[in-house]
């Protein structure tokens, strides 16, 4: 029997996964790592923490599942995309990571707008954004120019593990697509962005795909993890775009809703030159000469583990979640809005902050509990209507991520979005499609499509519900209202935030 592993490494843990030719994950282990904020609106980790998790993660995976070293055929990652690693000439690290929840970077973002205009979107096809590299990299060019200078390269989060892992130098086009240094449809590096910035095209590392080979494990790293120093590593991906491949999104139509820390909902597009002028974002696919459309709720599953952590940390997510079956739809005219870390779709505003509006002495935990779903699930709806928009037919969304394991909010999601939601035999997400890039970088399949035929199967199907759909598409008029009418109010409330 032979094996591959996934390596997702995110924001708060590294997941491993061992999966046979059949898809069938034998054995997964987590290692978690801490999450830095020295600061009001920065989010930083160091990148050794990453390495150490993942080497733990598959040390431990091989100790548990018994599994020959010799029998695991590949590696390959999906990682936390946009996180700035910077390192020298020898790959040592020069500061701790700057995240893609990190928001220090408003200044730098209006100054890529002002000095590039439209051919931002023209080039790298998405607006400038907080979370993104570009500014991140013109922060420390800014405030830590010594850093820069000393900069050899700089890399993404699984990138740089993956450098520790085999020595080599890499990053993918999924994930290099969102930097704002890509030129997305070229799928090569710009040298016009470079430019504007002073920066020079050293410092991006060689693009591959995604299921590329790109070394071997180094002998210290073999020994350290219980592998063989031949196995074959691959690119991998950006977590969202593994996150596609993990859930089959792999042709015209396929959509996919993955709610996690935040949550996304990504459709698959084959047009290189679709131009949605930055209303949602457009990225390179882990599939070669692939693209996929994508809106971002920034803080969806992190509203509700907020939520429970604030006001019922004494309960399970189960025991919290259990009596929201009981409150009907629109929870009693109670309206959350999930912006307690700003917003990116529709509004890419780092400022705005979230709200429950309609509060009354009725209302109890659950209906505060099934506000919380809702209001996640009206922000992931506002995406859902722009890819709609674009002429893009959605009918079946495959859910994946913490937002499938809940009934309650699978149901909530279809009679929301008006589509049937589909969830997986085995949903293990950003992971199973790192597992995938693996499978197919490996030989065992001809295509990533065959691939996700053997490895993916549809568990349940949830379908709307026409009475509650009907009530939904009142509420989330109103839910669109709110973001109107309190910006300005939030704004003027900023300068109370300590």
């Amino acid at each position: 029997m032979k094996y591959v592993i996934g390596v997702d490494l995110g924001t708060s843990a590294v997941k491993t996964v061992l999966v046979d030719p059949q898809g069938k994950v034998a054995f997964e282990h987590s290692e978690s790592y801490p999450l830095s904020r020295p600061q009001p609106n920065w989010s930083e980790q160091n990148p050794e923490d990453w390495v150490n998790g993942t080497l733990v993660s598959l040390r431990r995976l091989m100790e548990v599942s018994g599994v020959e070293p010799s029998q695991v055929d590949g590696i390959s990652f999906s990682g936390q995309m946009h996180g700035l690693v910077l390192v020298d000439g020898e790959g040592k690290v020069l500061r701790p990571a700057i995240l893609w929840n990190d928001t220090r970077t408003t200044a730098q973002c209006r100054r890529i707008e002002k000095t590039l205009g439209g051919k931002l979107i023209d080039i790298a096809r998405n607006k400038a954004l907080e979370g993104f590299t570009l500014p991140k990299i013109l922060w420390v060019q800014e405030n830590e120019p010594n850093v820069l200078e000393a900069a050899k390269q700089f890399l993404l989060p699984k990138d740089y593990v993956r450098f520790r892992l085999t020595g080599d130098y890499a990053m993918d086009y999924s994930d290099a697509a969102g930097t704002l240094l890509l030129d997305v449809g070229a799928k090569e590096w710009s040298a016009e962005i470079a430019e504007a910035f002073s920066l020079p095209l050293s410092l991006c590392p060689k693009l591959v795909e995604s299921f590329d080979q790109t070394g071997t494990l180094l002998p210290e790293i073999a020994e350290a993890s219980g592998l063989l120093a031949t196995t074959k590593v691959f690119a991998g991906g950006a977590d969202n775009a593994c996150g596609a491949l993990g859930a089959g999104i792999l042709g015209e139509g396929r959509t996919m809703c993955s709610i996690g820390t935040s949550g996304v909902v990504l459709s698959y597009e084959s047009n290189k030159d679709l131009n949605l002028e930055g209303k949602v974002h457009f990225f390179n696919h882990g599939e070669k000469d692939a693209y996929y459309i994508m809106g971002v709720t920034l803080a969806a599953g992190h509203s509700l583990t907020w939520f429970k952590e604030t006001f019922a940390a004494d309960k399970s997510f189960n025991e919290l979640l259990a009596g929201v079956s009981q409150i009907p739809a629109g929870s009693s005219g109670l309206l959350f809005t999930p912006y307690i870390s700003g917003e990116r779709t529709p509004h890419p505003d780092a400022n705005i902050r979230g709200s429950f509006i309609g509060m009354d002495s009725g209302h109890t935990l659950s209906h505060f509990a099934r506000a919380v779903l809702e209001g996640i699930t009206f922000s992931l709806r506002e995406s859902i209507e722009i890819v709609r928009e674009s002429g893009k037919t959605i009918n079946e969304i495959v859910a994946i991520g913490g937002g499938a394991k809940n009934e309650d909010w699978l149901q909530m999601q279809a009679d929301i979005f008006g589509a049937s939601i589909i969830r997986l035999e085995s949903e293990q997400g950003p992971a199973m499609g790192a597992a995938m890039l693996a499978a197919y970088g490996a030989g065992w399949f001809k295509s990533l499509g065959e691939c996700a035929e053997s490895f993916i199967r549809p568990a349940d199907v949830y379908k709307p519900n026409a009475e509650q759909s009907a009530v939904y598409d009142g509420l989330f008029k109103l839910y669109q209202e709110v973001y109107g009418q309190t910006r300005e109010l939030n704004e003027k409330l900023a300068a109370y935030r300590q």
